[in-house]
């Protein structure tokens, strides 16, 4: 009789010869001379298994029988009607696919509520060590389950476990046949190309991805919809704004660089322009973009057009009115809680030196950065300031204003920040988000793209 096993982040088929089935007509399946059997990527394994079925090939199902035990767990959240739906959609799905809810819409619900009903061992995939240990905790206190835990120090496999990406891509051929429910939270960093392997060794049937922002621009979300699903429900942030999330306004705020900024700013866009146009080249290509990094590598010309593309944007995203407004600003909320976002980490310390903001970057150390937030949440700190390092991945106190000095033409690094100040607060107050634009420079066209 056919067989089906899980072997090192394959689906291993044994005999073939007797079942009267031909290997290439199954999903992903070819012969592997080294071994002499029939193989696929685990991450068929869903789809092998229903086409065996729809052609009444009889076959053992060992790998099934390795996640046959059933948890017993439930939780005390009460779903709001549009989580319920997103579940009610997955499910209806066949319990593949991804969910894409704003931050601060609650997806860990959506999730909890997920592996409660399905019962089976799960895995939940998590891109930071934050989120390792928030998503540790919250299972630990919905469920009364062992929940064990790869990444952070921690190598402890149990029938719910939390892991980092890297510690799954690391850990998948030795426990990958070991979950019949896989989480990925963030499911946008599936594209990536050393995660999606993390996707791939992983034999688990039911697949649930979580994102605000599921499109990517490399268009690697198509990957992510073969390993996990297609997208299957979604909802905005204007779709739940006002009963479920903040009202919010976006001010877009116009300053003019100094003299001597705008000197140099001119210089520098000037040498980068004059390069594009002298080469054919147009930033509106991300081909030509490529071809003018990889030329920097060995003609001088295109290097001085990237240094000074990179003087430009610096001089525009730092402007001194930029810092001056932001005082003013600062003055003006005082009585709120603010998330002041930059681009660049040196930015970040100098308006903490200047405005005596505490500060979070890449090189603020974990206890560190933990202690921060617990105090901006219990009301000690009121604002706070940062450098790309709070736009995901962290579970950040609730606040109702954030002022952009700074950022990409993302449009999903946008929707993290503005996602930030969302969650309604007690006295149902409006959300404000103010974008700080320097006046007639570059930056004007990246805050539109991200729009």
């Amino acid at each position: 009789m056919l067989t089906l096993r899980y072997d090192d982040g394959t689906i291993r088929l044994d005999g073939v010869d007797d079942a009267d089935v031909a290997v290439e007509s199954l999903p992903g399946v070819a012969w592997d001379d080294r071994g002499l059997v029939a193989r696929t990527s685990a991450y068929r394994y869903a789809d092998l298994r229903d086409t065996l079925g729809e052609r009444g090939v009889a076959f053992e199902d060992e790998v099934a029988t390795s996640v046959s035990e059933r948890l017993s767990v439930s939780h005390a959240y009460d779903l709001r009607p549009y989580q319920a739906e997103a579940v009610a959609a997955w499910r209806e799905a066949g319990e593949r696919g991804v969910i894409e809810l704003p931050t601060g819409a609650g997806k860990t619900v959506v999730a909890v509520d997920a592996i409660a009903a399905l019962g089976v061992p799960t895995l939940v995939v998590v891109p930071t060590i934050d989120l390792l240990d928030q998503w540790r905790r919250e299972l630990e206190t919905e469920f009364d389950a062992e929940v064990g835990q790869f990444g952070g120090g921690e190598q402890t496999g149990a029938p719910i476990t939390v892991s980092t990406y890297d510690s799954a891509y690391l850990r998948a051929e030795d426990v990958g046949g070991d979950f019949g429910f896989v989480v990925f939270d963030e499911v946008h960093h599936l594209g990536g190309e050393g995660y999606r392997d993390a996707a791939r060794l992983l034999s688990a049937p039911a697949r649930l991805g979580l994102t605000a922002t599921f499109e990517r621009p490399d268009g690697a979300h198509e990957v992510v919809a073969d390993l996990v699903g297609p997208k299957v429900y979604e909802a905005s942030v204007d779709d739940l704004a006002g009963e479920h999330l903040a009202d919010y306004e976006i001010r877009r705020i116009e300053v003019a660089l100094g003299p001597d900024e705008r000197a140099a700013y001119e210089d520098a866009q000037g040498t980068f322009v004059d390069y594009l146009k002298r080469s054919n080249l147009s930033l509106r290509s991300g081909s030509d973009y490529r071809k003018l990094v990889m030329r920097s590598g060995n003609d001088p010309a295109a290097r001085e057009a990237l240094l000074a593309k990179q003087r430009a944007r610096r001089i525009m995203m730092n402007a001194d009115a930029k810092v001056a407004r932001l005082g003013r600003l600062l003055d003006r909320h005082r009585e709120d809680r603010v998330i002041v976002f930059t681009a660049h980490t040196d930015l970040v310390y100098r308006l903490s030196e200047r405005f005596l903001l505490p500060a979070i970057t890449s090189e603020t150390g974990a206890a560190e950065r933990r202690e921060i937030l617990e105090r901006f949440r219990e009301g000690t700190y009121t604002r706070v300031v940062t450098a790309n390092v709070l736009d995901e991945g962290v579970d950040v106190p609730d606040a109702n204003v954030a002022v952009v000095l700074a950022g990409s033409g993302s449009e999903r690094e946008f929707t993290q920040r503005l996602g930030r100040i969302l969650r309604p607060n007690a006295d149902g107050g409006r959300a404000l988000l103010y974008e700080v634009v320097s006046r007639e420079t570059a930056e004007e066209r990246v805050a539109d793209r991200r729009r």
